[in-house]
This record gives structure tokens, C-alpha cells and sequence, in this order.
């Protein structure tokens, strides 16, 4: 069975300073931390999907190896973002350690004072 939403928002919410709130409406979550977000759970379809942040070389990387279920992120910056569609074609290991570097990079991104005890 692939990675879906429960899943990612079970693992995602176990990252330090992590939180979930419903900003779009009320069935797409989206977790942050420290007021950032870093995963914005959605659907394509009929299949769920998440939205990531990644660099610009590995998001093409991606899109390139996971074609049709790796696409520039959906209302999202296209070099920054992919949506993953969770149909079961990217490994689950792959889409986790996306959530985990998409995490990773918005913690790098905030401020030294916000970024104690998340590293």
C-alpha cells in the first residue's frame, strides 16, 4: 500500500516544532513549523497528493524519474515545489524522504532565533 495522508501527517507532525492547521480549507491540511509550511496535503484526482519543497536541480530530478506522478507543485512555485501524487508509483521510502527534506529546507530558511532546537 503507498504512502498516504495519514501517514505523512503522522511522520510530518513527529518533526520537531511541527503543526498542522487547515489554512485553504477544511480538507487540506497543511503541516508547518514555526509558521512555515513544508507539506500541503491535496488531491489529483482522484488520488491524494502532497506538496514539497526541494531544490530547483532536484526538483527536475524527480519530475524526470517519476513522471506523471512527480509534477511541478500545484499552486506552488515550480522551481522550488513538486506535487507527489500518492498513486503508488514513487517508493514509499522516496516520497518519506521527501517530506523529510522538505522539512529540512524550510527549517534551514527561517531565521537562527526560530531555528533552536530543530536542527
Amino acid at each position: 500500500m503507498a504512502v498516504n495522508h495519514s501517514h505523512l501527517i503522522e511522520l510530518g507532525l513527529k518533526f520537531p516544532g511541527a503543526s498542522m492547521k487547515f489554512p485553504f480549507r477544511f480538507d487540506l491540511p497543511v503541516l508547518y513549523v514555526r509558521g512555515k509550511m513544508f507539506a500541503l496535503l491535496g488531491k489529483q484526482g482522484s488520488d491524494q497528493s502532497v506538496n514539497l519543497k526541494t531544490s530547483p536541480d532536484e526538483a527536475g530530478w524527480q519530475r524526470q524519474t517519476y513522471p506523471g506522478s512527480v509534477i511541478p507543485g500545484y499552486h506552488m512555485n515550480k522551481e522550488h515545489w513538486n506535487t507527489v501524487i500518492l498513486n503508488g508509483n514513487v517508493p514509499d521510502d522516496v516520497v518519506l524522504q521527501m517530506l523529510h527534506e522538505s522539512y529540512q529546507r524550510v527549517v534551514s530558511k527561517l531565521p537562527h532565533k526560530d531555528r533552536i532546537g530543530l536542527e
